[in-house]
């Protein structure tokens, strides 16, 4: 069996794995770039495999990270199956076209920046109508049940825990006479995400390929988080401000106005029943027609709920409404929330803010020191949303200078991804431990932090992925067949910061040459004339760099 590493390497965008076995080809996720500029011009570039080639795509959920490029997919001549949990083929049914009504429209947009360039337009990557047709592909499957895809292939799709219909996908092939399993994490869900199962422990693979989007960081305790966001709202409702939540239109919305309807029942503390009783005053408006569909699916899909609010829907308490809570569909009620100066929260998408109805709202509340923008999910480098998390002092909205005066905040435990803990934990799940573990979907920092951390406490062996790397998989070894010569978009911003910290080292090292040629007692004049100079000169460079 063959591994081919064709996204989210090295970064948390773009997933797609080539698999080769058994006389098949397949896929494991087909997913859109996002984030910079030239990341995203990877969705334009050709695939490395001839689409209609492929046999069958194994889908994990239908974040459009995962799965944003079915559609260019199917346009390009793919018929076969796409294998996926059933609320995730609902959920695409309204992603996908929506995803391709964003292509068309942020292509019209390019298209005249191009002609005025005096460039050549160009299609969008697809359309809605395009999106809507791959749709007739999707194979529902259930959580738990081993299907046959051909006497040689069986799959299983278990709960992942991170989005409603998300799985954690085993894959057994038999071939040259012995039987490998590969187990795909998927996004990995954390353990007390609201509404969500717990993500299902595996008990044994001989490979693992798994997510690392918070392989160096740990999540704060659930109760921490509620308390904690309730007292940023009500903080900024008494400021007469409004609270904007970009969030992810699919997933943290839902969990959002479910941790609303439960943090009453928290606690009896004076201060909390007050804030609470503060937000319940404001319209908490959910502005995003795709979230509004959304909310549906999860309404026509509850049986995948946890049990807690499984037992309170048999009692007639539906967690995903409560007074207060309004959902604005047309672009004309968008545009009026920006119109009303009643404090409010906005949870609108996108989560990271560069495609959507999040962007109007951002333009007319981040110049207001009285208005808060509270992030609740993860910002790709790149993104607007990752420049104001990172201390933006200004940013571009719509081709507008927008200062960044409205207090920002990140609550990093409403992540749908499982943190460092929740990562180890499901490694140490595995009762047959795999041969070799592969590490995607992370930025390399992180990867770096939890490939060291694995092999010394798990005591695995690890690879971190690169992009279009060949891995040859059987009983006994692993080894790297072939690698793509086509390479990503460099990362600018971490290229930088890397180059500091290895400047950082090197004036440290610099420190201690130069105190060593002090203390030289035979060291002469001209030298330490020389040596002052060249200090000299380094200091104009850097203070030329901070005053830039």
């Amino acid at each position: 069996m063959k591994i081919t590493f064709l996204g989210a390497t090295k970064t948390v965008t773009g997933s797609n794995y080539l698999v080769e076995a058994a006389g098949k080809k397949f896929l494991v996720d087909c997913g859109m770039w996002q984030g910079k500029r030239e990341l995203e011009e990877e969705n334009f570039q050709e695939f490395e495999f001839n689409p209609t080639d492929i046999d069958f795509v194994l889908l994990t959920h239908a974040h459009i990270d995962h799965s944003g490029r079915i559609p260019k997919l199917y346009n390009e001549g793919f018929r076969n199956k796409i294998y996926a949990q059933k609320a995730t083929c609902d959920l695409c049914a309204l992603m996908l076209p929506d995803s391709g009504h964003i292509q068309e429209m942020e292509n019209e947009w390019k298209n005249r920046k191009r002609m005025r360039k005096g460039e050549p337009a160009r299609e969008p990557l697809y359309t809605a109508e395009q999106a809507a047709r791959c749709l007739e592909i999707f194979e529902p499957v259930k959580y738990d049940e081993i299907i046959e895809i051909t006497p040689e292939i069986y799959v299983r799709f278990n709960d992942a825990g991170h989005m409603l219909g998300s799985s954690v996908i085993e894959v057994w092939v038999k071939e040259d006479g012995e039987q490998t399993k590969t187990v795909f994490t998927g996004d990995l869900g954390n353990n007390d995400i609201p509404l969500l199962s717990e993500p299902t422990m595996i008990e044994d693979a001989d490979y693992l390929v798994m997510e690392s989007t918070y392989g160096s960081r740990k999540h704060m305790r659930n109760e921490e988080k509620a308390e904690l966001f309730l007292n940023i709202v009500s903080e900024t409702l008494d400021r007469n401000g409004t609270v904007v939540i970009p969030s992810f239109a699919v997933g943290r919305t839902q969990e959002i106005l479910y941790e609303l309807n439960k943090i009453k029942e928290t606690t009896n503390d004076e201060k909390f029943l007050r804030e609470y009783e503060t937000l319940m005053k404001a319209p908490v408006y959910v502005d995003s027609p795709l979230a509004i569909s959304a909310t549906e699916v999860f309404k026509e899909n509850m049986d995948l709920f946890d049990e807690e609010t499984q037992a309170e829907m048999q009692r007639g308490d539906n967690p995903l409404e409560f007074p207060g809570l309004k959902f604005t569909v047309t672009a004309e009620e968008s545009k009026a929330l920006n119109e009303d100066s009643t404090p409010s929260v906005i949870i609108s998408a996108s989560g990271m803010c560069d495609v959507g109805r999040i962007k109007h709202h951002l333009k007319h509340n981040l110049w207001n020191p009285n208005s808060t923008i509270l992030f609740v999910g993860y910002q790709a480098p790149g993104t607007l949303g990752y420049s104001i998390v990172n201390g933006a002092k200004k940013v571009k909205i719509f081709g507008e200078e927008i200062a960044v005066n409205a207090r920002i905040e990140y609550l990093e435990g409403y992540s749908g991804h499982a943190d460092q803990d929740g990562l180890m934990n499901f490694i140490y799940s595995f009762r047959e431990k795999p041969k070799q573990i592969f590490l995607v979907h992370g930025d390399e920092d992180a990867q770096a932090v939890l490939k060291e951390k694995i092999e010394q406490e798990a005591e695995l062996p690890v690879m971190i992925a690169d992009f279009g790397e060949t891995y040859e998989l059987n009983k006994e070894e692993v080894k790297l067949t072939a690698k793509s010569e086509r390479k990503l978009p460099v990362n600018k911003r971490k290229e930088v910061l890397n180059r500091l910290e290895k400047l950082r080292e090197e004036i440290f090292d610099m420190e201690a040459c130069v105190k060593e040629d002090m203390d030289n007692k035979n060291l002469k004049d001209e030298d330490i004339f020389r040596i002052n100079e060249k200090i000299k000169d380094l200091e104009r460079q850097i203070l030329s760099v901070i005053e830039g």
